[in-house]
């Protein structure tokens, strides 16, 4: 899969790297049965595929159980401070161009203390790929609902039912203007391998939304949509140029009616596959990507959004280059004699 991968600006590893290159000698401190292993296990597989060298990625997180993620990879990383990954990030990838910038993070790390960091690294389109650990919880202050909760979620901080309402992930990165959103679950981690490569071919900001189970704290939380007995009839991965169908028989899909997604059974009311939306995740139309996040019933799951667009690094370098050209100020020389001077 390494042939994908189509950044020329980040080298490349010239022997053929291998998962046991990338895997820590740090005791892995998650608890069994922990989604994040199977993220960690999928980064471990990406890695070495992508082709850059070891030393050219870089991990950074905040503060949640996600953010341990930095010391389980064997590359550099950077452990910063509750709600500000993107930020720290966002000067990495900018001030070094060269390398290949991954975030790990939470709902609790960037929706709540970093929202507004986490909406604006989006907007910027800064060339770097978010990882999105969703477990509906906070996980390692033992279990407080986080803006990703469900209404009426009983917690350590709601007793008697969360009464907010939370965040739909894709619905903020569609509202931030984000250029990729994809949705997986831990269990699949096929899939996850499959879109964090599309995540890394992305000219832009991707994001990564992990449907992520916490043993402890939120245990099965999202058994009603991915257990292994519904997850066929609940869950639909979408494909780029491939009609919308999904379900145990693969006689369900979607269509658009009355401004609305709407779930139709193939061979019934003179249903044909014909009838079911084809998925372009390329469009820059932002309507149809955002309903297919906010989309309950089926739950979709792989690439929603891929769009191009300029990113803030490329148009930092050119407009960097743009300056010098017009600008007198050649050298430091230059520089010093400018303006006003005066001789002593």
């Amino acid at each position: 899969m390494s042939d994908l991968i189509i950044n020329n600006t980040i080298e490349k590893s010239v022997e053929p790297l291998v998962k046991e290159d990338f895997v820590s000698d740090q005791m892995v401190k998650w608890c069994p049965g922990c989604g994040a292993h199977s993220i960690l296990h999928a980064v471990e597989k990406v890695f070495p595929e992508i082709g850059y060298k070891k030393e050219n990625f870089v991990i950074i997180s905040g503060i949640g159980c996600s953010s341990r993620f930095p010391y389980y990879v064997n590359t550099y990383g950077f452990h910063g401070i509750h709600g500000r990954a993107n930020p720290i990030a966002s000067g990495v990838k900018i001030s070094n161009p060269g390398l290949s910038v991954w975030i790990a993070t939470g709902d609790g790390d960037s929706l709540a203390i970093g929202g507004n960091h986490f909406i604006h690294v989006l907007r910027r389109n800064i060339d770097l790929n978010i990882l999105l650990f969703n477990n509906q919880i906070y996980g390692l202050t033992k279990g407080q609902y986080s803006p990703t909760s469900n209404l009426g979620a009983v917690t350590k901080t709601s007793p008697h039912g969360t009464i907010e309402h939370p965040f739909n992930v894709g619905e903020l990165v569609m509202g931030a203007q984000g250029t990729f959103y994809a949705r997986v679950v831990d269990n699949q981690p096929k899939l996850m391998v499959e879109v964090m490569f599309e995540a890394a071919r992305h000219d832009g900001t991707s994001l990564v939304e992990i449907m992520q189970n916490c043993v402890i704290f939120n245990d099965k939380v999202f058994d009603n949509i991915a257990g292994r007995d519904v997850r066929e009839d609940k869950l639909l991965k979408v494909e780029h140029g491939k009609p919308m169908i999904f379900g145990s028989e693969k006689n369900k899909g979607l269509v658009l009616k009355d401004f609305d997604l709407q779930v139709v059974t193939i061979g019934e009311n003179g249903i044909t596959e014909k009838d079911i939306l084809v998925h372009d995740r390329y469009t820059d139309n932002i309507m149809l990507h955002t309903m297919l996040a906010k989309l309950v019933y089926p739950t979709v799951i792989g690439v929603i959004r891929s769009v191009k667009s300029a990113t803030y690094d490329d148009l930092m370098e050119e407009q960097i280059e743009q300056v010098k050209a017009k600008s007198p100020i050649k050298c430091m020389d230059d520089l010093l004699n400018s303006g006003d001077t005066w001789e002593i």
